[in-house]
Formats: structure tokens, sequence, C-alpha cells
């Protein structure tokens, strides 16, 4: 108990340490604690802030999900993205896109109704199957089906509408302003009472349904919370952000390798503060970099060697 207490110490102070780099770094450096001009003042306030902040709210609401998303499928390679709601969210954008005059501002909205639509067919479907794995399958099923949806719509698209879409898929933490998180927040507030809901029963789900049961967990129930709470964690953060790569699946291996245990007790609050240190840490090296990089790239260099290491480890 008292190394963890020192570890999250750590985090937290870590997580302190990269915000304020994060603020700092990019084309300009900025230093908040100086005597800034109007228009670094702007720059502060209007973009580097509030990158920041959803750099740390898209982090911990990826890698909860993605928790989440293996202990309810005891998958160790399941990640926020298993149920189809990135591709549905990239429908939305698609259909927007290359179906009409499109406002960058809309991007969110159509995202948010092509996952919302998608998790909602997934909840249903979760009504009438018994078993995760068929739930899992079903959910890969939607999620290939929206890709061909997508993939149909790029065919027909011009190379405008095409290139805005390449764009959106890439992933951008810069999107995303003050007003933008006003419906951002809430979404994944709400997701994230979901998993608090079902914060005891996750431990009972890590033996089996059949041991859940036992202990008395409503286990038809408790994935009903699951589900709801992926949908909303993961759906609202791609709506705003993009399709972010790997953080959900890597980071709960992270933490639970770091803290030694799968209780979710302490995993939970460890993929919040480590989802948001690494993708803190992939902002700070977008915002280096001599050429901008989307943000989806270089947080798969960092989750990709990650679940290679997994599938070697289990063999």
């Amino acid at each position: 108990m008292q190394r963890n207490t020192y570890i999250f110490v750590a985090l937290t102070a870590l997580l302190a340490l990269l915000f304020c780099l994060d603020v700092c770094s990019g084309s300009m450096w900025l230093w908040p604690w100086g005597d800034l001009s109007v228009m670094e003042q702007n720059i502060l306030h209007a973009i580097r802030l509030p990158k920041a902040i959803t750099a740390i709210l898209a982090g911990a609401a990826l890698s909860v999900s993605g928790l989440i998303m293996q202990t309810l499928f005891r998958n160790p390679l399941a990640g926020p993205y298993t149920l189809g709601v990135s591709s549905g969210a990239s429908l939305g954008v698609a259909f927007l896109t290359m179906c009409s005059a499109t406002r960058v501002l809309m991007l969110p909205i159509a995202a948010c109704i092509g996952a919302t639509l998608v998790l909602l067919l997934v909840l249903a479907v979760s009504r009438k199957v018994t078993s995760n794995v068929s739930l899992l399958i079903v959910g890969m099923m939607f999620g290939s089906i929206a890709g061909a949806l997508v993939s149909l719509l790029q065919n027909f698209a011009n190379p405008d509408a095409l290139k805005l879409f390449i764009v959106w898929t890439l992933g951008s933490l810069s999107s995303v302003g003050w007003s933008d998180m006003q419906l951002m927040v809430p979404i994944l507030a709400v997701g994230a009472l979901f998993v608090l809901l079902s914060l005891k029963p996750l431990n009972g789900l890590m033996l089996g349904e059949d041991y859940a049961r036992g202990l008395g967990i409503n286990v038809r129930r408790t994935r009903l919370f699951i589900v709801l709470a992926t949908g909303l964690l993961a759906g609202g953060v791609t709506a705003f952000c993009g399709p972010i790569a790997f953080i959900g699946i890597a980071v709960p291996h992270i933490a639970r390798g770091i803290f030694r245990t799968s209780n979710h007790r302490v995993t939970i609050p460890a993929c919040v503060l480590i989802g948001a240190c690494l993708l803190l840490v992939c902002d700070v090296l977008c915002s280096l970099a001599i050429y901008p990089l989307p943000i989806s790239t270089v947080s798969a260099l960092f989750g990709a060697p990650v679940i290679i290491w997994i599938i070697l480890k289990n063999k």
C-alpha cells in the first residue's frame, strides 16, 4: 500500500510537470509566469491551455475505457474501439464531409451521431446475447460494416472532402476549444460515473461470469454499464479529437505492470494518471517536431511496442 502511494504521488507530480511543459512548448516557447504580450496571452489561453487539458481528458478516458473492455472480454488486446464506436464516429464524419457542404465545427456533432448510433445497436444486441464473446464479435462486425460504408463514401468523394476526412482520422488535440469542452466534459463525466458504478463488479468479472454471478453480481447490468461507459468515454474523445491509436490498449498493461495488481480500485486511477501523462508526452513531441505530426501517429509509436511485448509474453 505504501509503495502504491509513493507511485501515485510520483505520477501526479509527473502529470503536473508534463502539463506545464505542454503549455510552454510549441513553435513559440512561452513562459506563463513571465511578462507576455497580448498575442502570447491569446495563444496561451485560446490554444495551449485547452490543448493540454484535452490531452489529459482524452488520455484518461481512452485508458480507462480500454481497461474495462479488457476486463469485460478477458482479452489483453481489447481496447476502447472494440465495439465499433470509432468506426461509427468515422462513418458520421465521412457522411458529413463527403455528402454535403461541410463546416469543420460540425465534425464533432457528426462523429457523436455516428458513434451513438453504433452504441445503440450494440446495446440492443447486448440485451439479446448472454455471451461476452458473442458481443465482442457483434461489435467487431458493426465496426466492419461502418468501415465498409466509409470506404464506399471515399470512393465517390471529391478530393477536398477526402482530404478533410483523412485529416480528421489522423487525430488532433488542438481542434478542441473552450466551447467544445462544454459538451465534451459532461459526456466524459457521465461515462466516468458508469465506471464508478461498475467498480466492484469489475473485480468479480476478472474471475469469469459464473464466479461473478456466484458473488451476487448482476452480470447483465454490469455489462450494460461497461458498454455505456466505453461508448461515452471513447466516443466522446473520438468525436472531438478524432481516433487516437493504441493508448487505450497499451496503458492498462503499463498500469498493471507498474502497480503489480489487477484490482480496479488501483488500476482505474492508475490508468487515469498514466494515460494522461502518456498523451501529454505525445503532444509535447508533436509540438517540438520540425514538421507538424498527427497525435495518433506519435501515440502509435508508444503503444505498438507494448502490444508486441504482450503478444510475445503470452506466446
